[in-house]
């Protein structure tokens, strides 16, 4: 006997009930095998929190890097991520797929607009050497050093460098692993900036249909014949295309992680180069020329609970300016003038609950030029009088 898909559904809303002997005759039909697919899938995800202080008065312009905006002085929800995943099928013609789904302040940032969807992609294996593998849909841009998800960064703050990068692209990925050392990714994407989920490159407001981007990655990991420095990364990627603005644009990205035979000590490092930068300013998108972020780390584990982990980071570009343009305002224009940073993170986490991640963070800011970005109070019409920004945050993530 078979079930009809409108039995199935008014049972899931409690309308109707199935019975084990209905149950039992419709085993070999289509339930069988959706049942079969799902013992496969895999629900993870997290919910971000944080608490936020930025000491002395007068906090209406606080530094602009990425996820920042309106979390000074309070309690903050940053994110809920829910993540649905089927891993590749084993044999030369696997498939697989990933639909994650992205919540909170800081989901607009991660996914230009499109949420709450940030990744969703189909992921098929062919049997060409050892697999090339492709996504095809939604998914996560290639360059950077940090994660979109804090979690899985040694700072709960992120870079400027990561401000400037695209988070997401649209398009078709493909990844190759030539060994145990190399690894080979190469994409075309509808857009190089993270824009909705299907938009294309324009003129204007015209689609161009042959007009794309392209992105590609290679990452060298240290074999174990090097000892202490086994696992250690390299990273080199570049791309290339139309961003938010109708003009092309290109970043250079240089990464290492380091691992020490000082046990559980590791450093990294990372250059961003972006150029014909592009930025939104005055609600025009502008084309600001050049930026560049130069960031070192470094992370220690001090016990089996307790690590320790720090960030520099010297940024300079126009872009900067155009962050915080309607902060600087002469006559009615915004004129932005803010164009070097150098930024100080230092992080303590403690891991005391199971799957929690509990961190405590010191960031200040530092305007590198003649300007005054930060600070505006309510007394002077919010106009920023401050070459520091100092911020005191607490971040509590469960991860499921």
């Amino acid at each position: 006997m078979k079930i009809e898909k409108w039995t199935v559904g008014l049972a899931a809303a409690g309308l109707v009930a199935l019975t084990p002997a209905l149950l039992a005759q419709d085993a070999a039909s289509k339930l069988v095998p959706v049942q079969t697919a799902l013992s496969a899938t895999t629900i993870s995800g997290y919910v971000d929190t944080s608490a936020v202080w930025n000491p002395g008065s007068g906090n209406a312009n606080p530094a602009p890097f990425a996820f920042n905006a309106g979390k000074q002085d309070g309690f903050n929800l940053d994110a809920v991520d829910i993540k649905i995943a089927k891993a590749v099928d084993e044999g030369s013609w696997g498939a697989g797929y990933v639909a994650e789904l992205n919540y909170g302040p800081d989901a607009i940032a991660i996914d230009g607009g499109a949420a709450p969807i940030r990744q969703a992609y189909v992921e098929l294996n062919t049997p060409i050497g050892n697999g090339l593998n492709w996504e095809l849909g939604r998914w996560d841009s290639l360059l950077g050093y940090e994660s979109s998800d804090s979690m899985k960064n040694p700072n709960f703050t992120h870079t400027y460098g990561k401000t400037f990068e695209p988070t997401e692209n649209t398009g078709l990925l493909a990844s190759y692993k030539a060994n145990d050392v190399l690894n080979i990714q190469a994409g075309v994407a509808n857009t190089l900036s993270t824009l909705g989920v299907n938009t294309r490159a324009t003129a204007g407001s015209t689609p161009i249909e042959s007009k794309k981007a392209f992105l590609g990655l290679i990452t060298l990991t240290a074999p174990d014949s090097w000892g202490g420095f086994k696992g250690s990364m390299l990273y080199a990627g570049w791309d290339y295309g139309q961003g938010a603005s109708t003009h092309d644009k290109s970043e250079i990205y240089v990464g290492t992680t380091i691992n020490t035979p000082v046990k559980d000590l590791t450093f990294g490092a990372s250059w961003d180069s972006i150029f014909h930068n592009d930025v939104v300013l005055a609600g025009v998108d502008t084309d600001t020329s050049y930026f560049q972020s130069i960031a070192g780390y470094a992370s220690y584990k001090l016990t089996d609970k307790l690590t320790l982990s720090g960030r520099f980071e010297y940024a300079d570009g126009n872009g900067l300016g155009a962050l915080t343009a309607a902060n600087f305002l002469t006559g009615g224009a915004a004129t932005p003038s803010f164009n070097k940073v150098l930024d100080v993170t230092g992080t303590l986490q403690y891991d005391l609950w199971a799957n929690v991640i509990s961190r405590l963070e010191v960031r200040w800011d530092h305007a590198a030029d003649s300007t005054t970005p930060f600070g505006g109070g309510a007394f002077d019409a919010g106009v920023p009088d401050k070459k520091n920004d100092v911020m005191v945050a607490a971040n509590v993530i469960y991860k499921f």
